[in-house]
């Protein structure tokens, strides 16, 4: 008689199925979202996870421009890049970021950085759609609604 064997199941790229998402980020605390979102990207949210192969799913994220931090984190914190040149380093806070031209830059930022470096890194970012409006041109792919400020009160700020 043979023994229960217990094996893990490896997703093979062909099997996996990707859906889409979409998020309403008004009122939502970045931090937080951000790291919702990148555990959808990554696939961590299914049983079928495997570590090097993209079973995440698509999210669509509108009003990124409506975001909010917790605190004093919006004058406070600091966005820092440089120029290439001796001394070139230059930074701007999340604030005048999220009155700028490319405000959704403040959610593609915290969602990458939670992403692994590497090129299965940036095909999984590929998969993250964001817009500062409401308006997108994915609604033919059918996006379900993630509505992330009802998993936990802590999840929006504000009214």
């Amino acid at each position: 008689m043979k023994a229960l064997m217990k094996t893990t199941k490896s997703a093979k790229p062909f099997e996996v199925e990707k859906k889409w998402h979409i998020i309403d980020a008004e009122g939502l605390v970045v931090g937080r979202m951000a790291s919702i979102v990148a555990n959808i990207l990554r696939g961590k949210h299914k049983t079928s996870f495997t570590p090097h192969v993209d079973c995440g799913d698509n999210v669509i994220i509108i009003n990124a421009d409506k975001v909010r931090f917790t605190g004093n984190k919006a004058a406070k914190k600091v966005y820092y890049r440089h120029t290439g040149y001796a001394g070139g380093i230059k930074g701007i806070t999340a604030a005048k970021v999220l009155e700028g031209r490319f405000p959704e830059r403040v959610l593609e930022k915290a969602v990458e950085r939670m992403i692994p470096r590497g090129p299965l890194g940036r095909e999984q970012m590929r998969n993250l759609r964001i817009f500062k409006g409401t308006e997108h041109p994915h609604e033919a792919q059918n996006p379900e609604v993630l509505d992330i400020g009802s998993m936990n009160r802590k999840n929006k700020v504000g009214n």
